[in-house]
């Protein structure tokens, strides 16, 4: 297996790289720059890992790419302690992964981006704002959550734990 990565700290790589750790399954890294101009995720072969030009990607060994970091969590997972058997629980595991990507990721790691690597320049205060404000209403949502259980979903890990965690790890760093 090789996972395609950013030179930079990604927490959708990260988040797989947990998994694997966890599971004790050995791969390959590939870095990317993907502030290079353009970025190495543009290049034609990359692209036909993953037209949507974004890390991570996983190939398998069978030559098979799978991208977007919560899929290739669900993929990784499936017939392990990660991935709960239980109908209602997996719904639930997908309801954190969706939630992760919707109302989560899209203000905590870009916070997180443009804190590190630049990027305030030219973006409103409302706008910075709105990613402070919409952010922290996801994490209340996770705090609110977990004030009576330790896990996302039924009794032990899962990567709906690992999942959030990518980013959440950072998010009083930043600000939240």
């Amino acid at each position: 297996m090789r996972l395609y990565e950013s030179t930079l700290p990604s927490g959708n790589a990260y988040k797989v790289i947990l998994l694997l750790a966890h599971l004790g399954i050995s791969y390959e890294t590939t870095f990317l720059d993907i502030l290079a101009t353009p970025s190495e995720t543009q290049t034609e072969a990359f692209l036909k890992l993953n037209p949507n030009g974004r890390i991570p990607i996983l190939l398998l060994d069978d030559g098979t790419s799978l991208a977007e970091s919560n899929a290739i969590l669900f993929y990784l997972s499936e017939g392990t302690k990660y991935l709960p058997r239980d109908k209602l629980e997996r719904a639930k595991v997908l309801q954190w992964l969706f939630f992760e990507q919707y109302s989560h990721e899209p203000y905590v790691a870009v916070l997180k981006f443009l804190t590190y690597w630049g990027g305030f320049e030219g973006r409103s205060e409302s706008e910075i704002k709105r990613l402070k404000e919409k952010g922290q209403a996801a994490l209340g949502v996770m705090e609110r959550h977990l004030q009576d259980r330790e896990w996302f979903v039924g009794g032990s890990e899962s990567i709906a734990d690992l999942c959030l965690f990518a980013y959440t790890m950072s998010a009083a760093t930043v600000g939240f």
